[in-house]
């Protein structure tokens, strides 16, 4: 099946990201959220994005930003994907959002379309039975930031397809980027193995051994790490760290996999790392509507 067009639910970070990276290489995508502020934000931040790609000559910086948002259709109406071969999904990590999402998808997309999750940690399995097509449910985990990384993370269900794993794989080829594939379960292998490693750094903070900067210093000095521990999980999101990280436990049942009281903490009080301006560290504050919306 030919990818024409690429359906993209959710103008959060990744959604943003992801929509850019399938524009930049000439697909068609239709990017879905559930208010126009939204989408003019995402509209805004994609300009300014690829903007900057020219001025520090990052691959594709050849294309103007209206270039790139001109395969980009905006819009609030699930009917716009009615026609479209691919949907990647970039909703919170809340199960009930993603039952009514599906749900929705099932109903709206055509029989041929194939779902790709890129999900932090809910498993694709459950995810797809939330489907009438669970062979072409998969599970396409991109990282942040979405247009620079080589690599996806891609999860193959129990149900999924080969068809289902040789139709995506062909689609990040077409994006410049290569598939390394696993197997299912709850944080898949990043993030069971990340999640678990920001979780007892934060630890380190809220016991008093360190402050956040010379835990992030000895990681970046002593293993050459390009970012510290606390400095992914603010690029991240607090929020979403901490909802993978409750999923892992809610999964496993493993008490390593419990958030940190200190997580909780800067959750509660809306620091959720650089989409709210303030984490571990301080950032210029984004704007607020994209504020808790990541998953």
């Amino acid at each position: 099946m030919e990818i024409r067009t690429v359906g993209v639910v959710g103008a959060g970070v990744m959604g943003r990201g992801v929509s850019q990276a399938l524009a930049q290489t000439g697909h068609s995508v239709i990017l879905l959220d559930v208010s126009q502020d939204i989408l003019e934000h995402a509209k805004d931040e994609i300009r300014e994005n690829v903007r900057l790609q020219s001025l520090f000559g990052k691959r594709d910086a050849t294309q103007t930003p209206e270039e790139v948002l001109g395969r980009i259709l905006f819009c609030t109406a699930g009917q716009q994907l009615t026609d479209v071969d691919f949907v990647v999904e970039n909703v919170t990590e809340r199960w009930e959002i993603k039952k009514e999402v599906y749900a929705q998808l099932d109903a709206v997309c055509p029989e041929r379309c194939v779902f790709a999750a890129n999900t932090s940690a809910i498993p694709i399995t459950r995810i797809a039975s939330l489907t009438n097509r669970e062979p072409q449910v998969i599970g396409l985990h991109f990282m942040n930031p979405v247009p620079l990384k080589p690599v996806v993370e891609m999860i193959r269900g129990d149900q999924t397809s080969d068809e289902t794993v040789r139709l995506a794989k062909r689609l990040l080829a077409q994006m410049g980027k290569e598939a390394i594939i696993v197997g299912d379960g709850p944080g898949f292998v990043s993030n069971r193995v990340l999640m678990l490693a920001i979780n007892e750094a934060i630890q380190v903070v809220y016991e008093g051994l360190a402050g956040a900067e010379d835990v992030d210093r000895i990681f970046k000095t002593c293993f050459a790490h390009r970012m510290g521990p606390l400095e992914t999980a603010d690029l991240i999101g607090l929020d979403t760290v901490l909802n993978s990280l409750r999923i892992l436990h809610d999964s496993f049942g493993d008490s390593k996999y419990r958030p940190c009281p200190l997580l909780e903490e800067m959750v509660n009080a809306g620091k959720y790392g650089r989409k709210s301006g303030q984490g571990f560290y301080t950032y210029p504050m984004q704007d607020p509507r994209q504020t808790n919306r990541e998953g």
